[in-house]
């Protein structure tokens, strides 16, 4: 049985019962919050042109009522999902992920991702619901929780992180639709936010301040951890790699432009899957290109190097950072 069209055609039956019938219980994270008894009128969507989602991304036709009457995320010890904790390689940026549930506060641009994305995969293995309270974040651990305040409306709201991203040099989170609604950042389609993850069973008045800052990491952890990232960073020049193969078992040579590098194989192919989508102009195939241990995603290959630096200019023009070029 194919479980993952049985799930969302649950999800999209869920949809179409918050829309017709408000006087139901919606499931939001696996917790169940009350909708309004009463019919709530429909957010009034009018979306400007540059705004923080992709060009046919967006809310979708179909808004459910209700959407003020979704509950934030309710902040609880979760086991991590541990390929998510892995050390990666994106657009010749490094990140570390946290491995643990700690102290962190930061402000930025918060974007939001729609229609596009609902239904598909997350970071980790859940299907994102663009109606949920969740969020995506490069770096803070999966599972775990942050509270969003917005800097303009000071509206505040908490989410669960649950997926990677965004991976534009000028952004700090990317919120599900509902999240950046609430926040009142839908309009526009980004916003200055303050992000402050959430560590359960402190008080929400406990300051960063006061908290015991996380131990340090042991050498022998802190040069494992480096030498990963020294492995996954010899991508960001133009270098003659190891030969892979094209998924068919044949070697696969040429120019290409890698787009990330991670040393599971389950991210790699997360990652292919979200920029499939936002940079759906590409002509070249995408790849997963495994080896020594590493799964690189590159794109191509090119007749030349002139015609992957002309590709990979368009992609930092669209993503805000450039991929690299490697020759095999």
């Amino acid at each position: 049985m194919n479980w993952r069209f049985v799930a969302c055609a649950l999800a999209a039956l869920t949809l179409a019962a918050c829309g017709s019938a408000p006087k139901q219980d919606a499931a939001v994270d696996g917790q169940k919050g009350a909708i309004s008894k009463t019919p709530t009128k429909k957010p009034t969507v009018v979306l400007k042109k540059g705004g923080g989602f992709y060009k046919d991304d967006g809310p979708g036709d179909d808004i459910p009522d209700g959407l003020d009457d979704i509950p934030d995320a309710e902040p609880k010890w979760e086991p991590l999902h541990k390929p998510a904790t892995k050390p990666y390689v994106v657009l010749g940026k490094e990140y570390v992920p946290n491995s643990t549930v700690k102290p962190y506060k930061v402000r930025g641009i918060a974007s939001w991702y729609g229609k596009k994305f609902h239904g598909q995969k997350t970071s980790i293995g859940e299907p994102y619901n663009m109606f949920a309270m969740t969020a995506a974040h490069p770096t803070l651990a999966l599972p775990s929780y942050v509270r969003v305040t917005g800097v303009q409306s000071g509206k505040t709201v908490i989410v669960r992180i649950t997926d990677r991203g965004p991976f534009h040099a000028d952004r700090v989170i990317d919120l599900s639709y509902t999240a950046a609604y609430k926040l009142g950042l839908i309009n526009g389609g980004s916003g200055q936010v303050e992000v402050e993850a959430i560590i359960p069973g402190e008080t929400a008045a406990t300051s960063y301040a006061q908290v015991t800052p996380p131990p340090k990491l042991a050498p022998a952890e802190r040069d494992e951890i480096e030498a990963l990232v020294k492995r996954l960073a010899l991508e960001e020049r133009p270098v003659q790699a190891t030969a892979g193969t094209n998924g068919e078992g044949v070697t696969a040579k040429g120019v290409f432009l890698q787009l990330g590098a991670f040393a599971s194989a389950d991210n790699a192919e997360n990652l292919k899957s979200h920029l499939s989508r936002e940079l759906d102009w590409l002509a070249e195939p995408m790849r997963v290109h495994p080896g020594g241990g590493i799964h690189r995603l590159q794109l191509g290959p090119y007749a030349s190097r002139a015609d992957a630096d002309k590709v990979a200019e368009k992609i930092r023009a669209a993503l805000g950072a450039k991929p690299t070029v490697v020759i095999r």
